[in-house]
């Protein structure tokens, strides 16, 4: 589902609303869950049947008790109270779900939630989208500001409130900021309440989105909000070769999705000997050099000879590391390797069939000099 931004003009144009991942009115479904007990009446706890969860840009949500029993339906644009003032959000999540959520959020049910006011009027929206419109104008303004006051900090976002009365910005720094000066010199500019909040590169990854390596979008921006920590031993676990480029996301920092298939290679690599097995033989020491998990392979070395690289199965390994334990040691990694079947010579076939691949191409013909009599 789209949002009347991202939808097309009368030619067929796409309009696109210009806000890099994230739709300008956050009706793209952005970090959105599936509420797959929509259809099912709320067991257990009462307070959860009024409560909604509520959407802001970027993905930003909060749950709010419907006090005052509105008919609301997910999608609705609602107006939230705020500490001070109100703000405008979707409602994305109700039912059955919400205590799920709450708990994986950690969010006590019991406290006192803010209010969900009234369904947005017009003059609501007319408000909110004025205010969204001035939010790159005053972006590009504040980063000029940090830079003159020579601040070691980046401006990545900002958010208005939904009714113009509070800028939240969201900036990245290595240490601490005094932004004292800055927020006095903003608060004159614009006119506005000011707030101030630091995230972590992660955070602002997923604020901004963009297209991964793998060529989607990034799963911190559609639907990853667990930021667990990401060690290079779990490249290591995977074969990976160490390269900062490779294994870094665009956050900087060690991409999420080495994590995916971690557990899954810690315990496949249960069954194998250790990577620093070492093999004893007449011939000398021979050291692991290469595991293969999908095949149950491992490839050995002599110490004194590391261009020649042995074949040996997962079972042959364990039944040479016995030998060496008795204390006796092989004659050679020769013996145990594994004997690659030679490879008949393949001929290749048209799959095309007998048609040609220039069938399509245009002949060209040469024309005839005529001979002079």
């Amino acid at each position: 589902m789209s949002c009347s931004n991202c939808g097309t003009d009368s030619n067929g144009t796409p309009k696109g609303c210009k806000n890099n991942g994230t739709c300008g009115s956050d009706g793209c479904n952005k970090m959105t869950v599936f509420n797959w007990l929509s259809n099912m009446e709320i067991v257990g706890e009462p307070e959860h049947a009024n409560v909604f969860e509520v959407r802001f840009k970027n993905g930003r949500k909060e749950f709010y008790r419907n006090i005052d029993e509105i008919s609301i339906s997910i999608g609705d644009l609602v107006v939230v109270k705020a500490e001070r003032g109100y703000d405008l959000g979707h409602v994305t999540l109700k039912g059955g779900l919400i205590q799920v959520q709450m708990k994986k959020k950690k969010v006590d049910s019991k406290k006192d939630l803010l209010a969900i006011v009234r369904k947005a009027t017009q003059k609501d929206i007319d408000l909110w989208t004025q205010s969204r419109e001035k939010e790159e104008s005053i972006k590009k303004r504040s980063r000029e500001m940090a830079i003159s006051l020579k601040l070691k900090m980046k401006i990545s976002d900002i958010e208005y409130q939904g009714d113009g009365s509070k800028v939240t910005f969201y900036y990245t720094a290595a240490g601490r900021v005094d932004f004292r000066q800055l927020i006095r010199d903003m608060a004159r500019a614009f006119n506005t309440r000011i707030e101030m909040k630091q995230v972590g590169l992660r955070e602002e990854a997923a604020r901004l989105g963009g297209i991964g390596s793998c060529g989607r979008e990034l799963c911190c921006s559609t639907w990853l909000n667990d930021f667990r920590s990401v060690t290079t031993s779990a490249a290591r676990y995977q074969q990976l070769s160490l390269n900062p480029q490779k294994l870094a996301g665009q956050c900087g920092k060690l991409k999420c999705c080495l994590n995916y298939e971690l557990d899954f290679y810690q315990t496949a690599l249960k069954g194998f000997p250790k990577s620093n097995t070492k093999i004893l033989t007449e011939k000398g020491i021979a050291y692991c050099q290469k595991i293969d998990i999908f095949k149950g392979l491992l490839w050995f070395v002599y110490k004194n000879d590391s261009v020649d690289w042995f074949e040996l199965t997962v079972e042959k390994v364990k039944e040479i590391i016995k030998i060496n334990a008795a204390g006796k040691k092989i004659t050679s990694l020769e013996e145990y390797a594994s004997e690659n079947e030679e490879s008949e010579d393949v001929e290749f076939q048209n799959v095309v069939g007998q048609d040609s691949l220039t069938r399509f191409d245009k002949k060209k013909f040469k024309k005839r000099r005529k001979k002079k009599v």
